[in-house]
């Protein structure tokens, strides 16, 4: 990739245009803490060519728009600050956040987004800031940057969040946000909470070394990273598959007849199938031995699932992590329902009691997130289909598409996007070692779902 193929115009620093909550300060939580050691989150859109008559016009609007927007959401222009407890807040200071314009005139939107089902581009990687900068350095670095990067025929808008200040839903609630105020907005429609009041809030302290902590993955194996589209077909096939609700031949295609149902007690779902899936022909593709544990590691939104329910749009990280173990040997050689019921018992588990029990046993032993794959057997999923990330109209219309940055990735790192198209699709963004992404390309179980 050419160093040139990507320059920087400006860089300047955005504030709130409004200082109502200048100096207020929010606690991290026992969900926020841990990610401290976490990069900063990378997600961006991809847009048409937008209607303003120059550049300067663009990016006066963006940043005026970016100015409304942090008003609503005053932690982003803070800082993170340790008092002599050692407990960590978001002093909401409106010391601003970082605003890059950059040009890649020479790059055209069909070479981003490329037909043939080729490795995601790596000029993607040029269009976020702070790269590899873990979320603790945010005590002395914008907790946000937005960068703005032109194309031949299109734009990219590149968002860079402090991970241990926000989580996917708080993400995309300030993104899709910021789009409307973009489309001419007046009122915010959906208004953050920012209380601390939950059963997350802690007196627990995790003590950090001199400098804060270190990552917990090297990020310096190779790797490929390809986008897996699943469309509605797909993903109800391999949901009747899962829940054994076809019969099902050998290749694991179904014949069409339906046979009983085998209940479990609830359904599981499609994403739950979709997951098992790839969890057998991931650990397939990496040739285990039959022996070795293998582990799918998910994340879940806990806001709905304590009994007294967190506000929906509560700011912050409200976040635990499922993991669930399995020999090589069990998992390949049961069928999909097995694996996808794995998963999808574990996942109805995670109610009330399992949220507070694993906020107690952090507090017994403050940790970090153990974010990489420690063993060569372990696989993360993180981010949702569910997650609002085509509802981002700047007032030129929706996205063409969604990507990340390199933050955060490593062999085993799987992200959940929702299809352009809606109406249940799946994008799957997968990063594997270069031999087990080529096995995957081989694994007609899985490749026969991709789309």
């Amino acid at each position: 990739m050419p160093s040139s193929s990507v320059f920087v115009v400006s860089r300047s620093t955005i504030y709130p245009n409004d200082h109502q909550s200048l100096n207020n300060t929010l606690k991290l939580s026992v969900s926020d803490v841990p990610m401290l050691s976490c990069q900063y989150i990378q997600k961006g859109i991809l847009l048409t060519q937008s209607p303003f008559e120059s550049s300067n016009s663009l990016i006066t609007h963006l940043k005026i728009t970016l100015s409304k927007t942090l008003v609503h959401f005053p932690p982003l222009a803070g800082r993170l600050i340790t008092d002599s407890d050692g407990y960590v807040y978001i002093l909401c200071n409106d010391a601003g956040v970082d605003f890059v314009h950059a040009k890649a005139p020479h790059l055209a939107i069909s070479t981003l987004i490329p037909s043939n089902h080729s490795d995601v581009p790596l000029y993607f990687r040029k269009f976020f800031q702070f790269d590899s900068t873990l979320s603790y350095a945010g005590h002395y670095k914008p907790l946000m940057a937005i960068q703005v990067t032109e194309l031949n025929d299109g734009l990219f808008i590149g968002c860079t969040m402090n991970h241990a200040v926000v989580d996917g839903t708080s993400f995309w609630n300030f993104f899709n946000t910021f789009a409307e105020f973009s489309k001419g907005e007046k009122m915010i429609t959906r208004q953050p909470c920012f209380s601390r009041k939950t059963v997350f809030d802690s007196p627990a302290v995790l003590k950090f070394p001199e400098g804060g902590p270190s990552a917990t993955f090297t990020g310096d194996e190779p790797i490929r990273e390809k986008i897996f589209h699943f469309s509605q077909e797909a993903i109800l096939k391999l949901k009747l598959r899962a829940n054994k609700t076809a019969q099902v031949n050998v290749n694991g295609k179904t014949n069409g007849k339906i046979t009983t149902v085998k209940k479990t007690k609830t359904e599981i779902s499609s994403f739950q199938s979709l997951s098992a899936q790839l969890w057998r022909s991931v650990t397939r593709a990496r040739k285990l031995d039959g022996n070795k544990t293998t582990t799918f590691r998910m994340a879940v939104n806990c806001r709905h699932r304590l009994e007294e329910k967190m506000e929906p749009l509560y700011f912050g990280n409200a976040i635990q992590s499922i993991p669930t173990v399995a020999s090589v040997k069990e998992l390949l050689s049961n069928d999909l329902f097995w694996s996808a019921n794995q998963l999808h018992q574990n996942v109805v588990a995670h109610g009330d009691a399992t949220v507070r029990q694993g906020v107690k046993d952090w507090e017994s032993n403050p940790r970090l997130f153990p974010l990489g794959n420690f063993d060569g057997a372990m696989i993360t999923m993180g981010s949702s289909p569910r997650f609002p990330m085509y509802d981002n109209d700047f007032g030129w219309g929706r996205s063409i598409a969604v990507r990340s940055g390199m933050a955060n990735k490593f062999d085993g790192k799987i992200s959940a996007f929702p299809g352009r198209e809606g109406n249940g699709t799946v994008d799957l963004e997968v990063v594997l070692a270069p031999e087990t992404m080529a096995g995957l390309e081989e694994d007609m179980e899985f490749m026969q779902y991709v789309s």
